[in-house]
């Protein structure tokens, strides 16, 4: 896709490198932590997925609001919650954005839109399409987002959630991070129709795309047009993200013995945050000093917000109890 048919500014285009950079950054250094014994449980990484959760969280609100998976961690950043707030949560501190509570797989700031993040294969589809009906009993121009694998395109919840949205034309966008395996059992293997656009379309008559999930434009403009599309009463859209993680399913797991590395040098050879740099440079909106200062200041962020995680004291045992059940009347 040629920067002449993006109808984006330089500082627009900037912001799209700077957050795959940020979330990018921010990933390698909690898999670091994990590896210190600082992040207790899981830690599911998005790193080479970084295009998917800037492309689409920058066509949103604050007032939008977000689903998202075990690998949530970009998403969240991309929503808008601080570095700070995440790297305090992995290590289970008061200061997270769970007050230490979630931890990697349950990170929630519903005030800028993130309405939680689930270990469970498929439940933002159905949490996306009931958000989405609020919108609409609301007369609300809000849209919802629920991002989910492709190993939960076989889930009931994917088939549940998009009849309903489709038939009361709710204004959610679904995004298949479609990444070719789910856990270590590849997508091939699991479905004879791989192509999940294709089962929108077919199952639900809903506008769908396949899309390079590692094109940052690419997905941008697809979720600009959905996201349009869904706020003018339209209905809902899916986008089918094809991307690839780079790291093993979970912080500790193994990378090889169920694919090879050629395919995974490949997928490096296409990184998402490298060809955007290149585009940048390429279509004089910034130069290698523009880039590094950027890449600089990403560190420093990173780097503070580690820190601050480390500093930051666990909650006091005496709250153990608070937020199990509701203080209202």
């Amino acid at each position: 896709m040629a920067y002449e048919d993006i109808a984006l500014s330089s500082e627009q285009l900037l912001a799209l490198y700077h957050m795959m950079l940020l979330i990018r950054r921010t990933e390698e250094q909690l898999a670091r932590a994990h590896q210190m014994g600082l992040v207790p449980g899981p830690c599911h990484t998005y790193v080479g997925e970084e295009a998917i959760a800037a492309g689409v969280c920058a066509n949103l609100r604050e007032d939008d609001v977000v689903f998202s998976t075990h690998r949530g961690h970009g998403h969240a950043l991309a929503k808008g919650v601080s570095p700070r707030a995440l790297a305090a949560e992995l290590f289970g501190k008061a200061a997270g954005c769970s007050q230490g509570r979630g931890g990697s797989m349950h990170l929630f700031a519903p005030e800028i839109g993130l309405m939680g993040t689930s270990g469970i294969v498929g439940p933002s589809i159905l949490q996306g399409a009931g958000a989405g009906y609020s919108f609409k009993l609301l007369a609300s121009d809000q849209v919802s987002v629920a991002f989910f694998g492709d190993g939960a395109v076989s889930n009931g919840a994917f088939h549940e959630g998009l009849n309903m949205a489709a038939i009361w034309d709710l204004p959610v966008i679904f995004v298949c991070e479609d990444n070719m395996y789910a856990t270590e059992v590849p997508f091939s293997e699991a479905t004879r129709v791989q192509d999940v656009a294709q089962r929108a379309r077919a199952s639900y008559d809903m506008a769908a795309v396949s899309v390079d999930g590692n094109d940052v434009l690419a997905v941008h403009q697809a979720a600009d047009e959905a996201v349009a599309r869904a706020r003018a009463g339209g209905g809902p859209s899916l986008l089918d993200c094809k991307t690839y993680r780079t790291r093993p399913h979970a912080e500790g797991m193994r990378d090889g013995g169920y694919r090879t590395a050629e395919e995974m040098q490949a997928w490096k050879e296409r990184d998402p945050i490298a060809a955007q740099a290149a585009r940048l440079i390429e279509g004089g909106h910034a130069s290698e000093a523009d880039l590094d200062a950027i890449a600089a200041q990403v560190t420093a962020t990173v780097d503070d917000a580690i820190e601050f995680a480390r500093a930051s004291p666990f909650p006091e045992p005496g709250t153990a109890a608070d937020h199990i059940f509701s203080a209202g009347g």
